[in-house]
């Protein structure tokens, strides 16, 4: 038997349920997920560092937890939010299931609720402040205890998942053969800022030919340059941009001198960087399905998307940048590129993972710009 569970969030709305993995009690700022697939992905993406996810499709664990799904080397996720969670997986590659996993880790969930309720709920008063609690189900405490945490905006969240020293990288992308292959002959030197990267950033990277060399996120402009990059890229990332001050002033102190290439927070560091300015979207873009129009091919692409705050385009125009990509959902800034500089970025991840791999072109585009700037 399950025990009982309760999230209560701190507008005072609440729903009960039972417990999903470990029992105990978690705070975190609760946003919605419209992937249908992909949770091993999402719990191990290091930029739900500080989030409580609620998955919209109903069953999830249905093809079990495997070993080579992750995204990190351990689950980020504050807690997980389910309708149902299969006891009973069914996959080849599935190795044990979602409850168990979510147990090892101690990741605090629930299920048993009416995710449409809650997300419809989130949708409409906005992404807050939660608890999942299986010790205290009295909804008054829970949303005081809601009410009194932290939140995202001006926390530095990248420190907690960061690496603490560089490191080297060696593997490509899947193969359903072979696995994970070996990475092809190296042409270029890139160095990887880890503010929360994903591994299958670092895949697709190697396989389009960079030699990577992923630093910690605090790595100031005169180390990354001792390398000799012909590129740096700006990993995705946790939290609020405007916290992470240190690589703010890093990426100022690159521009112009070596090429560089943006995905998520590091679209948004790299706004902040050239003097723009990021806010805090309602919900924001969480899912698998959330389609972006690039302005130059008038190409509409179906992206993977996970992030809670927007760079201002009219913020960055007078600072050399100008919008490339944008959101067909709600208009907001998707990509962004230099008009001198070999610059740009984008807010989704088009190393998908899960997700669709419309955008896979990008890796190949950066390889490009290193080739010209590096040729010139």
């Amino acid at each position: 038997m399950k025990k009982p569970a309760v999230l209560a969030l701190a507008d005072g709305r609440v729903f009960r349920g039972e417990s999903l993995g470990a029992e105990g009690e978690t705070v975190g700022e609760v946003v919605f997920n419209t992937a249908m697939t992909g949770y091993q992905e999402i719990m191990t993406d290091p930029s739900y560092k500080g989030q409580i996810v609620v998955m919209t499709y109903p069953l999830i664990g249905n093809y079990g937890i495997n070993a080579e799904d992750r995204e990190s080397r351990r689950p980020w996720v504050e807690g997980f939010v389910v309708k149902e969670a299969s006891s009973t997986p069914s996959s080849w590659r599935g190795r044990r299931t979602l409850d168990d996993y979510m147990r090892e880790h101690r990741i605090v969930g629930i299920q048993g609720i009416d995710t449409r309720a809650l997300t419809r709920h989130l949708r409409d008063r906005g992404a807050q402040e939660g608890v999942i609690s299986t010790e205290e189900l009295d909804p008054v405490r829970l949303r005081a205890k809601a009410q009194a945490a932290p939140g995202l905006v001006g926390r530095d969240l990248v420190r907690e998942v960061t690496i603490p020293a560089p490191h080297g990288w060696n593997e490509a992308t899947w193969d359903r053969v072979r696995g994970y292959r070996e990475p092809p002959g190296a042409r270029f030197k890139v160095v990887a800022f880890d503010s929360g990267i994903k591994q299958n950033i670092l895949r697709q990277l190697v396989s389009v030919g960079c030699d990577v060399t992923v630093v910690p996120a605090a790595t100031p402009a005169p180390a990354v340059l001792e390398h000799k990059p012909d590129g740096v890229f700006l990993s995705n990332g946790p939290g609020d941009p405007e916290g992470v001050p240190y690589l703010i002033e890093t990426v100022r102190g690159l521009l112009g001198k070596v090429p560089i290439f943006g995905i998520c927070l590091g679209h948004q560091i790299l706004g902040l960087a050239v003097g723009g300015s990021t806010y805090k979207l309602k919900f924001g873009h969480h899912g698998a399905n959330h389609p972006v129009k690039d302005l130059a091919t008038g190409k509409v692409e179906i992206t993977a998307q996970n992030h809670g705050f927007a760079v201002d385009p009219d913020s960055v125009k007078p600072h050399g940048l100008e919008l490339s990509h944008v959101n067909l959902n709600d208009g907001t800034c998707e990509g962004l590129r230099h008009r001198e500089l070999p610059v740009f970025s984008v807010q989704y991840h088009p190393e998908a993972s899960p997700g669709p791999h419309d955008a896979n072109y990008l890796f190949q585009r950066f390889v490009d710009l290193l080739q010209r700037t590096k040729g010139g």
